[in-house]
């Protein structure tokens, strides 16, 4: 029998694993809708401990830290996706987390993660499991070349991963093979794209579809709407939506994809806000972490629109004091949000910005210069 330590008359609690950035905006909206929240980080100054009504210091393998998160709690998400499953899943059966263990499962793998996809009727790049350079070499002569070599677990921003071109390539990639890799077929994608949907079980809403323009790894635009053929775009909402359903997911999941033509190829997914989605806290009638929150209290979704052409900028370390010159200039439809991070450095996330009422050509003939190339 789940936890039933809170009563339903009293302010409802969410836990969050993790204080980052993205419990930090979990935080800030539960808040707006009269949730409490109590989020678990390692670091004593963990983003969203600024915001949250109480805190947790503790590793994320901490089982009895985990246990006191989810006694004092209503419901409990996780902003941080490697989680040990062999803690979060006793703890799933014993308290009320609502998405359950299956999304995060699912998603820290990349080899179950592409194949759950592809049995699932999702298209993707065409790849293969690889240990050591033997196997490597085989899945070059099977898959050809571009290929691109991943870590199968905790790569994140451009880690872990490498382009192979040529043959040269494939030695120095051999120190990837410390852990076990995949490696999957380069696509010479048109656009990158990326859908972020909330279910309860049995509604899906889903925002609209951001085009994705990263830079070293790192996500730096996000522009919405996304410009690819409504048709295709039709198809990735509504193929990602069955893909939900079909899975069993609910709560919040982020699905990124490639696009090429008239197809679309799954890349990968995540089962918690995602950072193309930030643009919707001011570009979309409802966000992404608002409608998480609606979920986990078990309030009825809301359908978000788009409220104009919008976009979104990553800021980085090095972006941080010209992102600060922005925030002092107060512009009507351009939103600063600082992490509050206390040690900023290169290619860190410390913030992002929000233009709405912008598209990418104006963004590039009035702001693109102020940032670091």
């Amino acid at each position: 029998m789940k936890n039933e330590q809170h009563s339903s008359e009293s302010m409802k609690t969410i836990g969050i694993i993790g204080g980052g950035q993205l419990g930090l905006m979990i935080a800030e909206q539960a808040r707006e809708l009269g949730v409490r929240t109590v989020c678990l980080d390692p670091a004593a100054d963990a983003p969203a401990f600024n915001v949250c009504d109480e805190h947790i210091v503790a590793a994320y393998d901490d089982a009895a830290a985990l246990e006191e998160l989810c006694r004092r709690s209503d419901a409990v998400t996780y902003e941080f996706e490697n989680v040990p499953g062999d803690i979060l899943i006793p703890l799933c059966e014993k308290y009320n987390i609502p998405q359950g263990y299956k999304p995060l499962y699912d998603s820290q793998d990349r080899l179950r993660e592409k194949s759950n996809a592809r049995d699932h009727g999702l298209r993707t790049p065409g790849f293969e499991a690889v240990g050591d350079e033997a196997s490597l070499r085989e899945a070059v002569k099977r898959l050809g070349l571009p290929a691109v070599l991943k870590t199968r677990t905790l790569g994140y921003d451009g880690h872990g991963q490498m382009v192979l071109k040529t043959e040269a390539d494939i030695a120095r990639a051999l120190p990837l093979l410390a852990v076990p890799c995949i490696l999957e077929e380069f696509v010479p994608f048109d656009s990158e794209a990326s859908i972020v949907m909330v279910s309860d079980g049995r509604k899906v809403v889903s925002f609209p579809v951001g085009r994705n323009i990263h830079r070293d790894g790192i996500l730096d635009l996000c522009i919405v709407p996304s410009g690819a053929d409504p048709q295709v775009l039709a198809r990735m909402k509504a193929e990602s939506e069955r893909f939900m359903r079909d899975c069993g997911y609910e709560g919040i999941l982020a699905i990124e994809y490639f696009i090429r033509g008239d197809a679309i190829y799954f890349n990968e997914m995540a089962p918690r806000p995602h950072n193309s989605g930030h643009y919707t806290i001011e570009g979309s009638t409802t966000n992404q972490f608002r409608e998480l929150v609606r979920y986990l209290v078990g309030e009825p979704l809301q359908e978000p629109r788009l409220v104009a052409p919008t976009v979104m900028k990553n800021i980085l370390g090095q972006d941080l004091e010209a992102a600060k010159k922005v925030a002092a200039e107060n512009l009507p439809g351009v939103y600063v949000h600082l992490y509050g991070k206390t040690e900023s450095r290169p290619k860190r996330k410390m913030g992002h910005i929000t233009f709405v009422g912008m598209d990418a050509g104006n963004y590039a003939e009035e702001w693109a210069e102020r940032f670091v190339k």
